[in-house]
């Protein structure tokens, strides 16, 4: 009886016996046919819907970004125009007292190769010694790198700068916890501003004489941002691709929001408060991983106003590792969704704030740019399209394949015009990057296991720049017989190994499905990828079928005899999507 119902349920392929093999791909190809219909048809179209609708969302949001970005640029008022602006000038009868007491925070944990030049970049402010009160937070577990911290700060101690080295027990709030206990000092009460640099910042000398009289003119402001600039974008493909997004970021999003509704999230260095409105706000807060933009929408809630100044630029370091990079890029999407989740009925129950910047802070800045846009770009243009390939009864619009994501990526390019010679290469670099950014923004959304992570992004500082320095001196020495290779498969080697092998099997179904390629061409270039890529070395011989229910199926499955390449080779995707991880 049991036979007899296995036989039923199981075709004779499925089972094996004597004289019969296995033929993986024809039976995977069958399974696929049985379901197809009922199951994946209806679930693949229901998600071409939703992702064309996050398409359009995004779509709108960038073209309307577009539009006021270049209205901004042609019409709008400079900050200096907009606000009441007049530099603080130096007076020799007054001295010194024209200008408030500014507090220079600089958080640091382990940071070996760039203390010394952030610490350096502070000193060296052009604002009077006796005004300035610059104050050391260092995290560091190493106690060899505490002593060297110490010791520099000491060594600028006695030059007659007012710098204060501090330390604490624990390192409890990571960063936020660092600030928040730096403000709580005694020699903090007479500030009245407080300047945050991240320990791989250096701003320029006149970067306070800038900055601090929108805030000494304008009371109703609590913070004026400086945009990044970096110093290492040209060490490798890496920095370059985050330089390219990062650009988007400064040079329309910032300024679009400083122009229009005075909100921005703070990027969490290289700005200056009014510590009043810190104090207002609550404080500083370790709930999430995002504890400067939670600090900026409590603010903003609050009535106070934003100011970004894009010709106040301050230099800073871009990860270069692949391990660095990647978790950044965790904590910037999984703080979001994380912070949107715990503030927008607080945003919704706010009457301080109008109406449309309830909009334009709930819709635009964080559902649009830090929840859709990560997820729509992986789940539509490395999942749903990729399986329309195999599914030709589901049908993507052009306007959406093509007209869409064509204007999204030039849009995102206007920010760093030197590079759009790499643009494709950005494409591939931010897919293979939207798996990471969806899965942290789901954990931030649902407050999973690791929703508060906090690694710090790794600095190297100078030393990329020894290595090149010390490689230069090694051609000159003489020619030895016995050399040790230069070439070193590290992390960005392996890193650019993994983009090319995930982006050359997604975007060519990609461009396949775009270009409505025959099936006939499409199962040859499928076929062609499998063995370059050496993925699948095996060979499956057709057999025949005694089954009556695989009978059944024969003249479909023959029209489609090479669909199950096409399920194999999706099956690579999925494997590629685990190794990269």
């Amino acid at each position: 009886m049991a036979e007899t119902a296995q036989k039923i349920l199981i075709p004779e392929t499925f089972q094996g016996g004597p004289g019969v093999g296995y033929d993986i791909a024809s039976q995977i190809g069958l399974m696929w046919e049985l379901i197809k219909a009922p199951l994946i048809v209806p679930l693949l179209r229901i998600g071409v819907y939703i992702c064309l609708a996050m398409s359009l969302m995004l779509f709108m949001e960038r073209v309307y970004m577009g539009i006021v970005i270049v209205l901004v640029k042609l019409f709008w008022p400079k900050p200096e125009k907009r606000y009441n602006y007049e530099p603080i000038q130096d007076d020799v009868e007054l001295g010194s007292s024209n200008f408030p007491v500014v507090l220079i925070q600089i958080p640091m944990f382990n940071e070996r190769e760039v203390y010394k030049v952030s610490i350096g970049a502070a000193c060296g402010l052009s604002w009077p010694s006796d005004r300035l009160v610059i104050q050391v937070l260092d995290d560091s577990t190493d106690p060899v790198i505490k002593q060297m911290v110490e010791t520099e700060c000491q060594r600028w101690a006695s030059k007659g700068i007012n710098i204060r080295y501090q330390i604490r027990e624990t390192r409890g709030g990571y960063k936020a916890g660092a600030l928040k206990e730096g403000l709580k000092r005694s020699y903090v009460k007479h500030c009245e501003f407080v300047a945050i640099f991240d320990a791989d910042f250096r701003p320029e000398p006149d970067y306070l004489r800038r900055a601090i009289p929108y805030l000494t003119r304008n009371p109703d402001i609590a913070l004026v941002q400086g945009r990044w600039r970096f110093v290492n974008s040209d060490e490798c493909l890496l920095t370059r691709m985050q330089e390219m997004s990062l650009d988007y970021h400064f040079t329309v999003e910032q300024e679009v929001g400083s122009a229009t509704h005075a909100f921005f999230g703070f990027n969490g260095t290289a700005g200056v408060w009014r510590i009043a409105a810190i104090n207002e706000a609550g404080g500083w807060k370790d709930r999430t991983t995002v504890e400067d933009m939670d600090l900026a929408v409590r603010a903003s809630l609050r009535g106070w106003k934003f100011v970004y100044l894009g010709d106040l630029q301050v230099k800073s370091e871009l990860p270069s590792t692949f391990n660095a990079f990647r978790f950044q890029q965790h904590r910037w999407s999984c703080g979001p969704a994380n912070l949107f989740r715990k503030m927008v009925m607080e945003i919704v129950r706010n009457k301080k704030v109008k109406f449309w910047k309830k909009v334009y802070v709930i819709y635009s800045f964080f559902f649009v740019r830090k929840i859709i846009a990560h997820m729509v770009t992986f789940t539509f243009y490395c999942v749903v399209l990729p399986l329309t390939i195999l599914v030709p009864e589901v049908k993507v619009p052009i306007w959406g394949a093509v007209y869409i994501p064509s204007v999204i990526t030039i849009l995102n390019s206007v920010g760093t015009p030197r590079s759009i010679h790499l643009l494709f290469y950005w494409i591939l670099f931010e897919n293979v990057m939207s798996m990471h950014r969806t899965k942290a923004t789901l954990i931030g959304l649902l407050e999973a296991g690791r929703v508060n992570e906090w690694v710090v992004t790794e600095k190297l500082g100078d030393i990329v720049k020894n290595n090149a320095a010390a490689a230069a001196i090694a051609k000159k020495t003489p020619f030895k017989l016995f050399k040790k290779p230069g070439f070193k498969f590290g992390a960005r080697y392996i890193l650019s190994l993994k983009i090319l092998s995930f982006c050359s099997c997604t975007y060519y179904i990609y461009w396949s499905l775009v270009l409505e390629c025959s099936s006939s061409y499409v199962d040859a270039m499928i076929l062609f990828m499998a063995k370059t890529t050496t993925l699948f070395t095996y060979s499956f011989k057709p057999l025949p079928s005694s089954s009556v229910d695989l009978a059944m199926l024969a003249p479909s499955y023959q029209a489609h005899d090479l669909s199950s390449s096409k399920l194999l080779f999706i099956i690579i995707i999925i494997i590629i999507y685990i190794y990269i991880l």
